[in-house]
């Protein structure tokens, strides 16, 4: 009886979620196409806030400028490009479609509920996953993973901490990053940027990183 390839199996199972994030109309204000990134096997897993005007025309993550800066912090940190980091870290995110513009200007952020409709892709995700280290960019990603652990606190308390927790039925290890924006000047004056490099450093020095870093 032959061996089932268990390999395989995860990434099928991804590829799933996937088809069906694809096909979901479920939000009326979002702006499609749904957005996420490859079915990478990888033990670090990376969630934003939610796609810009920008990444559905790309059709994948973090394609424009926030992510040229972000990808940036990982290539100057750890030496870690963008297309290996694409490669080797699953990348997903709190709404999977862009959700418009606000009325004051920015991004909209996604609502209550149209981040309840997109929990249970990422609950799938992380089960099959099974991620060890999850690096959680922005204020809105890092509430929806650490939840009442950093209810109240701005960034200055939160960036440069590693924080466990269970996500989804999964321990894991969680290094809050500030968003990548242009719009937020956080991360280049300080503190922030002080703590934008210590975060970065604990995300290097974790052995989840290291094994991304050293295949």
């Amino acid at each position: 009886m032959p061996r089932a390839s268990r390999p395989a199996d995860p990434e099928r199972r991804l590829r799933q979620v996937h088809a069906e994030l694809d096909a979901c109309r479920a939000c009326p204000k979002m702006i499609g196409p749904v957005v996420h990134g490859p079915p990478v096997f990888s033990k670090v897993f990376l969630v934003g806030q939610a796609p810009g005007p920008r990444e559905g025309g790309f059709g994948k993550p973090f394609a424009w400028t926030a992510g040229k800066t972000m990808f940036r912090w990982f290539e100057e940190t750890m030496g870690l490009v963008e297309e290996d980091f694409r490669a080797r870290i699953y990348m997903a995110a709190v709404a999977r479609c862009f959700p418009g513009k606000a009325n004051g200007g920015g991004d909209r952020k996604p609502d209550a509920e149209e981040i309840a409709r997109c929990r249970p892709f990422l609950q799938r995700e992380v089960e099959v996953l099974q991620p060890e280290l999850v690096l959680a960019v922005g204020t809105l990603a890092i509430t929806e993973v650490l939840g009442e652990q950093v209810a109240g606190k701005k960034l200055d308390a939160i960036v440069g901490t590693k924080m466990k927790t269970q996500w989804h039925g999964v321990d894991v290890d969680v290094v809050p990053l500030p968003h990548p924006s242009g719009a937020s000047p956080w991360p280049r004056i300080e503190p922030g940027k002080t703590l934008l490099a210590k975060a970065l450093g604990l995300v290097q020095r974790h052995p989840a990183m290291r094994a991304v870093l050293h295949p």
